[in-house]
């Protein structure tokens, strides 16, 4: 092989490497929690409801005009995922990440952003933290009172999808699903590629998973008492068209909204990443982050509403040790409520 042949070949392994490296950096956004907590924001969940609901509407739609008369369920979750991500494929690409920048554009006037160089977060370097220093942290928003990420949004959406697929057509338990979530947040969510694993994203993405079940409601939520579950109602159910069926002399069948997409249904205090705290890499990250924390806000200490975490330890119960950061899992009394 000529020299000019040898460069051609190294210059085609580097891209490919710089390639993987921004693929898998490209799953991991970060939010600043302490920057923005005296910042007052407009309350966007009716926005953020609005929005998924007409994109759920769509969904249906489209899988009904899919459909040759019959409710094909595998139809159905195609078409809302690429309802909801706005996306020409269900699965293809960065869907959560997507979706976090599609709610930074569509809620821009509700929401706080923030810059790197101007967080908690701006002396983790490259080799510390690769993605979070190759683009913009994502912004934060207020629902009903919670600092939410938009982040968390993307994570709710796609990973909440993941853990469905996980349980449903591969037979994995809530609790090995759950597993699976921490597992990625040691990986290409979080330490690998951040340097910060979020306790937040966790909680997100298993309340994705309890929108997603919700959709035809194949298993009860695992969040609900008896009573409870027995009320609970699927968004989504399939109807016989009593008109189409009679003109068509056979039976003709629909998807059809049963009940609307609420977000306040799934936001608690644990959401918040100033109350469900971070975990770091390493010690030397760490100490970066709390130096800076201590710059911000001298007063600030993790979790920030104790209240929170005790609501979160309850509601979350059983499956609180996989989504709740050991300060918040661990909280013993209640304190004076820091009203952000």
């Amino acid at each position: 092989m000529n020299l000019y042949g040898s460069n051609i070949q190294k210059q085609t392994v580097f891209f490919v490497l710089i390639a993987v490296f921004v693929f898998q950096a490209g799953f991991a956004a970060e939010i600043d929690s302490v920057t923005p907590r005296n910042i007052k924001l407009e309350n966007s969940c009716a926005s953020i409801n609005t929005i998924f609901t007409q994109r759920i509407q769509e969904g249906i739609q489209k899988a009904n005009d899919h459909q040759d008369g019959l409710c094909d369920e595998d139809v159905l979750y195609t078409e809302l995922r690429k309802a909801i991500f706005q996306s020409f494929t269900a699965s293809w690409g960065l869907k959560g990440y997507d979706l976090d920048k599609q709610l930074r554009r569509l809620l821009a006037r509700q929401s706080y952003s923030l810059s790197l160089n101007d967080s908690i977060y701006r002396d983790i370097d490259y080799l510390e933290g690769f993605s979070l220093n190759i683009k913009e942290l994502s912004d934060v928003v207020n629902v009903n009172g919670r600092l939410v990420g938009l982040d968390k949004m993307g994570h709710f959406f796609s990973e909440g999808w993941k853990y469905l697929e996980l349980t449903q057509y591969k037979k994995y338990t809530i609790d090995q699903a759950l597993e699976w979530g921490k597992e990625q947040e040691t990986g290409k969510f979080g330490y690998t590629t951040t340097g910060i694993f979020s306790f937040s994203d966790l909680v997100a993405n298993f309340n994705g998973w309890r929108f997603w079940n919700k959709v035809l409601l194949k298993e009860k939520d695992p969040l609900k008492g008896v009573l409870a579950n027995f009320f609970n109602r699927p968004y989504i159910t399939c109807e016989t068209q009593i008109v189409a069926s009679l003109k068509k002399k056979k039976i003709v069948q629909a998807w059809e909204e049963n009940t609307r997409f609420d977000l306040a249904d799934y936001v608690d205090g644990a959401w918040d990443e100033g109350n469900n705290c971070n975990s770091y890499e390493s010690p030397i990250i760490e100490e970066k982050v709390t130096l800076r924390i201590k710059n911000v806000n001298s007063d600030f200490t993790c979790p920030f509403i104790a209240e929170d975490c005790l609501a979160a330890r309850e509601k979350y119960a059983y499956y609180a040790k996989y989504v709740l950061h050991p300060s918040c899992l661990n909280v013993t009394k209640k304190r004076n409520v820091k009203t952000p």
